[in-house]
């Protein structure tokens, strides 16, 4: 696809797309709770409703109109991004619609199926080292914005502010109003970091006491992806440990095997790191005392990684 200035007519004529970003469901799991105490509950916000069919959708959306209002894309340069897919393909479903050229650096293991998707939608892949997951596709992007700051305009969601934004006033205000403000505890892994420091800040701003968890892999090779092991891994900028209150690790096959569980016992086709999400909560659930509200994030649909099932 060709580059294109953001023209802001076609914006305008596109917001219909943009604006079912967000406002997403919030399920409580039934049949997965059965064993917990019933004054437990345990929600699961369902990011994979957003148009572009995962959480990385208001981010991505965040950080391209931050962009767009500092001037970047008034010449004809290109989108580009280290990613592990969904942020990628929101990108793409973006650009696709206001007429954006988009270019992400994205590990060769990642799924078929984002792969497709990104082709999909126009977007040019990158292929880095797979072994080095996306700390490969981060170096990779940062040598061709230095290389060719003329050609790209380098979001860099690992260190963009506007990550975090999008779900402060975003997710983080629609769980509290959707759960009433009787939430206790949120929980969710770890990416590039923004869906839980910038839902934690706002929860904690409403009520301190919200406590905050992270889940990470329990090691460095592991079979979730869009999930980090921060000790291993290069750390986002916009990482904030002051905001985690306890930290909890989960397998690759318990994260699997939940995902399975979730489409098969509650209707939810998810990914793995959806699955390590809800495990975690789950066993987190386990050990609560009486009026415990737990909220957790469904972060992608099941369907980019059905090829990983077979």
């Amino acid at each position: 696809m060709q580059a294109l200035a953001i023209d802001d007519s076609i914006q305008t004529a596109h917001s219909e797309l943009v604006s079912h970003i967000g406002n997403t469901p919030l399920f409580r799991l039934y049949r997965l709770t059965r064993g917990i105490a019933p004054s437990v509950e345990v929600y699961v916000k369902a990011e994979h409703f957003n148009p572009g069919g995962s959480v990385k959708d208001r981010a991505a959306l965040f950080m391209i109109e931050h962009a767009r209002r500092s001037g970047a894309f008034k010449t004809r340069r290109t989108l580009l991004d280290a990613t592990s897919g969904n942020t990628g393909i929101a990108y793409a479903m973006i650009g696709a619609a206001w007429g954006l050229s988009v270019t992400v650096c994205l590990p060769k293991n990642a799924s078929l199926e984002r792969k497709r998707i990104l082709c999909s939608y126009g977007a040019k892949i990158i292929e880095t080292d797979p072994h080095g997951t996306t700390d490969s596709a981060q170096r990779m992007a940062r040598e061709l914005a230095r290389k060719f700051p003329d050609q790209y305009v380098y979001l860099d969601q690992y260190n963009n502010e506007s990550n975090w934004r999008a779900h402060y006033e975003g997710t983080g205000r629609e769980i509290w109003q959707q759960t009433k403000g009787r939430i206790t505890h949120f929980i969710t892994g770890l990416g590039t970091t923004g869906t839980f420091i910038g839902t934690s800040r706002r929860l904690k701003q409403q009520n301190p006491g919200v406590r905050c968890l992270t889940v990470q892999p329990e090691s460095p090779l592991h079979g979730i992806e869009g999930m980090k092991h921060l000790r291993s891994a290069i750390v986002p900028g916009i990482y904030d440990a002051q905001l985690v209150d306890e930290e909890v690790t989960v397998s690759t096959e318990e994260a699997q095997d939940m995902a399975e569980r979730l489409s098969r016992e509650e209707g939810l086709l998810v990914g793995t790191s959806s699955g390590a999400n809800v495990f975690a909560a789950l066993r987190l659930a386990r050990t609560l005392p009486s009026g415990s509200v737990v909220v957790t994030i469904l972060c992608d649909s099941g369907e980019r990684y059905l090829s990983h099932r077979e």
